[in-house]
């Protein structure tokens, strides 16, 4: 029976972790679907960043409750997750608490309770967690956007966690009160959450750990396959994203180098304008801005996969704020969801995207949302993770200006007159001095 049961243990755990990997392999290439872009300078600050931010959380906890409890489920769900080395090698060669006859009474003891206090700290936070976002009325957590999946995939998350962490204790409690395992300081939560246990005889003890173990293991390998679907890509791509994160001024536009070249033939006589580039000198882009996720840049698209769909940018927006269309989150939702639907695409097709005549722009977002964005960078500062959501609006913006003149009036006015008169005024230069001739 127990050779049947390591059998079964290798099958789960091999297929879990395949399938786990596909998806990774899936997502990998969903984002080189994007534009190549080189941001491997300043190595030294990248790692600074991602340290600081990613693995520090240092932007969570600027709202101290919803960051303090972040923290508590991130570093304790990581934590208690190293038992998932234990629980392999039980599961492969028919031990049991395998790490107690390495690390020895003491070290296991102190280990198993560390995991017990996080694992406690995990269920306060999921359960408060729960309770803001479905019973408290939390206005960024309450909006329309999430309305459907994304508030059930956030509250499937939770479900998950609290699921897991129940089985965790239960199987620490079974453990407790068998004679089987004579760690009488090791489990100072689980004793007291199942002291009915010590009326269950060996036998019954015995199913319950079991039970609550392989429950315990295979919502692991569920839960990992379940963030390829889910907003909780983020444990994973926070740490690339920051690494990636644009180091540039925020407000800083990144001009085409094409165009700049096109501006310096014109103010310079003697250039040839049919002359062939330079080495290294960028050519003319195919198109101008994005129109699509193929044009946005691969970070971009890391970066939609990467959101967590926690609203603190869109709380932050003026233009959202006071009522106009334009979300910043539901900007990187849809993103994630037309890079999904391309993927699909991929599958269906045999690795081949086949036209299917949608774009981003307008079967997604609209220019409504689109030209409601005042540039002001509240929702990159207030991201968590460093998500830039504006350099998605500019460059969608870009396409609209420049490859289909479609500005608003009050724009295309404004760039007439910088055209004609070199300043965003209706008046001549000539003109542009006579309000201060009365002072």
């Amino acid at each position: 029976m127990q050779y049947i049961d390591n059998v079964i243990f290798l099958i789960l755990l091999v297929a879990g972790f395949g399938l786990f990997a596909k998806s990774l392999k899936e997502l990998y290439r969903n984002i080189k679907l994007g534009r190549e872009i080189n941001r491997t300078d300043r190595k030294p600050e990248r790692w600074a960043i991602m340290a600081r931010v990613a693995l520090g959380q240092s932007k969570m906890v600027k709202r101290p409750i919803a960051g303090i409890l972040h923290i508590f489920v991130y570093v304790g769900f990581v934590i208690i997750n190293i038992e998932l080395l234990e629980i392999i090698i039980d599961g492969i060669f028919g031990t049991h608490r395998f790490l107690h006859s390495i690390l020895g009474d003491s070290v296991y003891s102190f280990f198993t309770v560390t995991l017990e206090v996080l694992a406690a700290l995990v269920v306060l936070a999921v359960v408060v967690f729960f309770i803001r976002r479905n019973f408290y009325g939390v206005k960024r957590l309450t909006m329309k956007e999430l309305f459907g999946w994304p508030k059930q995939d956030a509250n499937w998350i939770l479900i998950i966690e609290f699921s897991l962490m129940v089985a965790f204790f239960t199987m620490n409690g079974a453990d407790y009160y068998s004679d089987t395992v004579r760690f009488s300081s090791n489990f100072p939560i689980s004793k007291y959450l199942f002291p009915f246990f010590q009326n269950f005889s060996l036998e019954t003890l015995h199913i319950i750990e079991k039970s609550a173990w392989w429950f315990h293991f295979v919502g692991i390998l569920f839960f990992m396959n379940y963030l390829y679907y889910s907003k909780h890509l983020h444990i994973i791509l926070a740490f690339p994203n920051t690494w990636f994160a644009n180091l540039e001024k925020k407000g800083k536009f990144n001009n085409l180098d094409s165009v700049t070249k096109e501006i310096k033939l014109m103010m310079d006589p003697n250039a040839d304008p049919y002359a062939a580039p330079a080495e290294g000198e960028a050519e003319v882009p195919s198109k101008f801005g994005a129109e699509d996720i193929f044009d946005l840049n691969q970070h971009q698209l890391m970066s939609a996969y990467s959101c967590t769909e926690c609203g603190r940018c869109t709380s932050v927006c003026p233009a959202n704020i006071t009522g106009k269309k334009l979300s910043p989150r539901l900007i990187m939702m849809k993103t994630r969801d037309r890079l999904e639907e391309v993927g699909r695409n991929i599958n269906k097709n045999g690795g081949k995207f086949a036209d299917d005549g949608k774009k981003l722009l307008n079967d997604y977002i609209t220019k409504e949302e689109l030209w409601a964005c005042t540039t002001c960078n509240a929702c990159v500062e207030a991201c968590p993770v460093l998500i830039d959501p504006l350099s998605i609006i500019f460059e969608m913006r870009r396409f609209l200006v420049m490859e289909q003149s479609a500005a608003p009036t009050e724009l295309n006015l404004m760039m007439t007159n910088v055209e004609n008169n070199a300043a965003p005024w209706q008046y001549n230069q000539a003109d542009r001095l006579n309000w201060a001739k009365d002072n």
